[in-house]
């Protein structure tokens, strides 16, 4: 379980309206959800099937039509 600290923001009314979140956490969550995105993306393209490319031939496709990336 990812932990972070984290403020509560309490409005006039008494309601929780936001939360603060020290930078280091809050990088560490951008991280997470990232790497959530990647597991979601992987599997998403394992259920659609088709071809499994390697990694340096699907870079050379791109490259052949969008020109060099770096």
């Amino acid at each position: 379980m990812l932990k972070v600290k984290k403020n509560i923001v309490i409005d006039e009314k008494g309601r929780e309206s936001s939360v603060l979140l020290p930078i280091k956490d809050y990088k560490k969550l951008v991280e997470y959800i990232e790497d959530l995105e990647d597991v979601a993306a992987y599997d998403k393209g394992k259920r659609a099937g088709g071809e499994i490319v390697p990694f340096e031939r699907a870079v050379r496709e791109i490259e052949k039509k969008y020109g060099k990336l770096l």
